[in-house]
């Protein structure tokens, strides 16, 4: 016991001699922070005992501060000293050498900013989000090197200097396991394309790592289309190449048995709902080969169908019962009441620039509002629409013991703004050169401000136009615009005229139902006319117009394929007169129909257009402002190359005060890749284009020389190809005539070219 005592004693008395107690603190090496903020950092006080490890550790804690590049602490009797060296103050922020990603993009990722204290490892880590942000875009051979530059004043400037490195392509994608399906058929359905040298408009060639992640989604939705229940899909193996300019990736799969429907059931708890109707709601049949994308359509159309009874508060839970031996699902829908669920409050988050109140216009929800997972979905929908947002999410969150929901909008917004030009050719215009500007998001208002000029062979035109969309804080659209044109159309096809109009307008617009619009439009233009058999040299016209017009739109689109299902209806009416150069009535009517088939790469398109000009108080209605048929509008006959003509001269189309033309045509895909986006079609046009006015009867007026008057049908068709290329679409159509007369002027060959960057 006494030999345990005196090595206690011992240990004692020599932790106190490494020890001593501070008297007095100095600071020495600070320039711009003062003694006392140092001696804050360090946590020491006068009395404290320190000994050799809490020297390291107030060291080691000041050092972590990040003001400090250096920093030590030592014991001089009972004065401790603080020996520090102040980090540099970060002057400017630079990037350089970047090309493939733009420097807003990078700036995001960079923790480091002015004017605060250089840190090697807040650099360190700047470089490595930047770096990622390169490799999701396939340049994993990039390299970031940061660059420190003294200055005088204890600054530095930092300069990420960046080389950017070849993008790493897709070298083959192979697929193992498959049995029902082809690899060249599974490929067709992922987003990701094997690189070729012969592809140069090709995209998705290049590595994305969160873009293979969902090419076996791809696959496992595909399989499951196609009754595969059971599908596994996972990628087997991923490799770059040495130089890391290749990758290579194997989608392993299982496919599993083929399933069909077999019973189908709905269970209806309201008794006034017809089970009837309920029924004709599905989207499948007994004996269909399984389907998920039929099975999501029936919830749908089932919730939508009792909801509109009245029943908003509703669950569809499908109940699926599997039989291996049978190879098939028995399903039941079954309908649930819900609890009443309130919104209590939302809160919009991460708008730095757009009004809270446009979200929650485009939401189309408020607080007090029913909660509605369906609704809510549509409301994020009608956002990404927008184009403002980069992302959007809802987070819903109950309030605990209550009927009431909050909701968290979190929004991640975009550049809104569009520069833009383009070159291209038509035979309408000719050469044609463009450029403008656009902003759809003007002052984070949602409001969409354009400028535009054009300049062409046959046409040269410059506009203005601004939209508010909710104007007085309604649901109602208002704007204006401003265009001035100048038609040279005297030597184009068979028009045989020019015209400089110069247009002021005001409209209004409103949503009637989910798929009716309708419009409202005052305008006034103010032209100058010259017809070159007229002889009368330029001609002045005021034009003042009032006009409604009702649209229709309802379509299920394709956006892989380009490929639509719907109708698409316009119907306009519009008076042109209080006190202008000429009084009339405009009706217009346009219906188009489509319908995707044969696995959506096929598509029928049916069109039929009606337009008629009624002369009031028996006015003379100009060349200018009638109807014309050809090119673009029936394809087989030159640009207004059918109607009545002048007897003389049979270039010069008289136009007509009504037309009714229509086409039917089928677009199909040919031997080039999709992802071209190029396909085939055949079509057949056909119009009838009404009569002049009477006096064109005769030319010139008072002889008896009658002009060539007929409102007899045309008829052509053709075939062609369509291309949508990375710089606009280009059309190329060949066309016969079916119907004509001899007077009637042919263009067997039509080529559209529009391009914008």
């Amino acid at each position: 016991m006494r030999k345990l005592f005196i090595t206690f004693c011992l240990l004692f008395f020599v932790a106190a001699a490494g020890a001593a107690t501070v008297s007095r603190i100095d600071v020495s090496g600070n320039r711009r922070m003062d003694a006392e903020s140092v001696r804050l950092l360090a946590d020491v006080k006068i009395g404290d005992n320190l000994n050799k490890e809490d020297l390291n550790r107030i060291a080691k804690k000041i050092s972590a501060s990040g003001m400090f590049s250096a920093a030590s602490a030592t014991m001089s009797g009972s004065i401790l000293r603080l020996d520090v060296t102040e980090s540099p103050v970060v002057n400017i922020v630079t990037i350089e050498g970047n090309n493939k990603v733009s420097a807003d993009d990078l700036r995001k990722e960079i923790r480091l900013r002015e004017r605060s204290a250089y840190d090697e490892s807040v650099i360190g880590a700047d470089v490595q989000r930047m770096l990622m942000v390169y490799q999701r875009q396939g340049y994993f051979g990039t390299k970031i090197e940061p660059q420190r530059i003294d200055l005088d004043g204890g600054r530095v400037n930092v300069v990420y200097e960046v080389t950017e490195g070849r993008p790493t392509h897709i070298r083959d994608i192979k697929f193992t396991g498959n049995k029902k399906f082809s690899s060249r058929t599974l490929r067709g359905e992922i987003l990701s394309r094997e690189y070729a040298w012969y592809k140069f408009m090709a995209s998705f060639d290049v590595y994305d790592e969160d873009r293979i992640k969902y090419d076996e989604q791809m696959l496992r939705q595909f399989y499951m289309r196609h009754g595969f229940v059971d599908v596994q899909v996972r990628t087997v193996s991923g490799t770059f190449s040495a130089d890391r300019e290749w990758y290579s990736v194997t989608f392993e799969i299982e496919e599993g048995k083929q399933f069909r429907f077999g019973t189908l059931k709905i269970e209806n708890p309201f008794p006034d709902v017809d089970d009837g109707d309920l029924k004709r709601l599905l989207k499948m049949r007994r004996g269909d080969i399984y389907n998920i994308d039929e099975v999501e359509q029936t919830i749908s159309a089932i919730r939508g169908f009792v909801g509109d009874r009245g029943y908003a508060f509703i669950n569809v839970d499908v109940i699926p019962e599997k039989d291996d031996e049978k190879r098939t699902i028995d399903l039941v829908f079954k309908i649930q009441k819900t609890n009443r669920m309130y919104i209590n409050k939302i809160t919009i988050l991460g708008n730095v620039r757009t009004f809270d109140s446009v979200i929650e216009h485009q939401m189309g929800i408020r607080d007090g509002d029913p909660f509605s997972l369906q609704t809510i979905e549509a409301g994020r929908q009608r956002m990404m629409r927008s184009r403002y947002f980069k992302s959007v999410d809802m987070v819903p969150t109950r309030v605990a013991g209550t009927n009431l929901m909050n909701l968290d909008v979190k929004v991640e917004e975009q550049p809104t703004g569009e520069l833009s030009g383009g070159v291209g050719w038509s035979n309408i215009n000719g050469f044609m050169i463009d450029a403008g500007i656009t902003e759809t998001n003007f002052m984070g208002r949602g409001q969409t401000v354009q400028l535009r000029g054009q300049l062409a062979q046959y046409q040269r035109q410059v506009g203005f136009s601004f939209t508010e969309p909710y104007l007085f804080d309604r649901e109602l659209s208002g704007g204006f615009d401003v265009n001035y044109t100048m038609y040279n159309y005297s030597r184009l096809g068979s028009f045989g005229y020019d015209r400089d109009s110069f247009v002021v307008a005001g409209r209004l617009g409103w949503r009637l139902t989910d798929n009716w619009t309708q419009g409202l439009r005052l305008a006034a233009s103010f032209d100058q006319n010259y017809d070159i058999r007229l002889g009368t040299g330029w001609q002045k016209a005021d034009l003042y117009t009032l006009g409604t017009n009702f649209r229709y739109h309802n379509l299920d689109t394709d956006f892989a394929q380009q490929t639509h299902d719907g109708v698409v209806a316009n119907f306009g009416v519009n008076y042109t007169g209080f006190g202008g150069t000429y009084t009339f009535m405009r009706y217009d009517a346009s219906v188009t129909g489509l319908l995707k088939f044969l696995e959506n790469r096929w598509q029928l398109r049916s069109n039929l257009d009606f337009g008629m000009i009624q002369p009031l108080e028996g006015e003379y209605i100009p060349r200018m402002y009638r109807y014309f048929l050809g090119g673009d509008s029936l394809r087989g006959f030159d640009i207004a190359g059918t109607g009545s003509r002048n007897w003389y001269y049979r270039n010069y189309a008289l136009g007509g005060l009504w037309k009714l033309n229509g086409s039917t045509q089928v677009n199909f895909p040919i031997f080039i890749p999709d992802e071209y986006q190029v396909k085939g079609f055949i079509f057949t046009d056909y119009g009838l284009l009404g009569r002049p006015p009477k006096a064109e009867d005769v030319w010139p007026e008072g002889s008896n020389n009658a002009n060539l008057i007929d409102q007899d049908w045309r008829a052509s068709w053709g075939l062609g190809i369509y291309w949508n290329t990375p710089m606009g679409p280009m059309n190329f159509s060949w066309g016969w005539p079916l119907l004509k007369k001899s007077y009637d002027r042919e263009q067997r060959f039509l080529l559209s070219f529009a391009t914008q960057f």
